[in-house]
């Protein structure tokens, strides 16, 4: 005889958190546990950044150009001035564009800025400085051991110190934006969503190809430094997994580019600065010195990063960041 109290049972209750399963097959292309699958979330974002940078954009262009400072690009080949470091302007502009459009994402998910990799409780602390270490030491033996081949040379500085301190500030506010928006638009918001969707290592390879394919629309580019690139790329993402922040990457991008560019005047992916703080040449092969590249197009970089990745699995063993 059937069981009397069993047939009045109510239904099991869903598992807490859980979201129900989309109805049907269509459904389940754009919606998974979490609602919106993680790529979709991550085109949406990129269309929001890409449409916010192009308000702000025509908006402080226009701005600039009634105050009678028109925006000029630089041009590969062709060396940066700072009255041309107004460029710093667009990459704030970008990475306004990248915050807003994370912001947007994050009310839109119930999450701020701190999920997605940039606490601003940490802004320009520890980690910042130390990854800043990291990244001019970085360059350093690079070099060192281009200038060991005798590829590179240093002719002493270009001007007196007071002529410059004004280029110097300007150039590092430039670069400091820069890090700024390629790690927060590359591994800031996507990482953290595409993480949630493929795991962290399958997110960050597809995202460092990205980083690098990016470095390839650089008229001064070869395919060693889109590698390379994309390498870094991949370090950077590996320094968030191990420290649960973008602000180690930010420092090493940061003082990296400085260093390269302001410090040492050497190429970067085609472009030179006018204003420099030394002298500087490259001889020899192209495979040794990069070329237009610049050091990153270098040979001798790529086991740099393989001691990059020992080094820093070494100084930070445990994730802080879900896989």
């Amino acid at each position: 005889m059937p069981d009397e109290t069993q047939k009045n049972e109510p239904p099991a209750a869903s598992t807490p958190g859980a979201a129900p399963e989309p109805p049907n097959a269509w459904m389940r292309i754009w919606l998974g546990p979490r609602g919106l699958r993680a790529g979709w979330r991550v085109l949406v974002y990129v269309v929001l950044l890409l449409f916010i940078a192009a308000i702000l954009a025509l908006g402080a262009v226009a701005i600039a150009s009634a105050l009678g400072h028109p925006v000029v690009l630089p041009r590969s080949g062709h060396p940066v001035t700072p009255g041309l470091a107004s460029i710093s302007m667009i990459d704030g502009v970008q990475f306004a564009a990248a915050i807003i459009a994370a912001i947007l994402m994050g009310l839109f998910e119930g999450r701020s800025l701190s999920a997605f990799g940039l606490p601003w409780h940490g802004a320009f602390g520890k980690r910042f400085w130390w990854g800043a270490l990291w990244g001019g030491v970085a360059l350093s033996v690079l070099l060192g051991g281009i200038a060991a081949t005798g590829s590179f040379h240093l002719r002493g500085f270009s001007a007196g110190f007071a002529h410059l301190v004004g280029p110097g500030l300007t150039f590092a506010a430039a670069f400091a934006l820069v890090a700024f928006f390629e790690e927060f638009a590359f591994r800031g918001y996507p990482l953290t969503a595409l993480t949630e969707g493929m795991g962290f290592w399958p997110a960050a390879i597809v995202l460092s190809i990205a980083f690098g394919g990016m470095h390839a629309g650089n008229t001064g580019e070869a395919v060693w430094g889109v590698l390379s690139a994309g390498l870094i790329g991949l370090f950077f993402c590996f320094t968030v997994r191990r420290t649960g922040t973008l602000w180690f990457a930010i420092g090493f991008h940061f003082l990296w580019d400085f260093a390269e560019s302001f410090i040492y005047a050497v190429p970067d992916s085609g472009l030179v600065l006018r204003h420099a703080m030394v002298r500087s040449s490259f001889t020899g092969s192209h495979w040794l010195t990069g070329g237009s590249v610049g050091p990153e197009g270098s040979l001798l970089i790529f086991p740099l990063i393989g001691l990059l990745f020992w080094l820093f699995h070494r100084a930070y063993p445990a994730a802080r960041m879900e896989a």
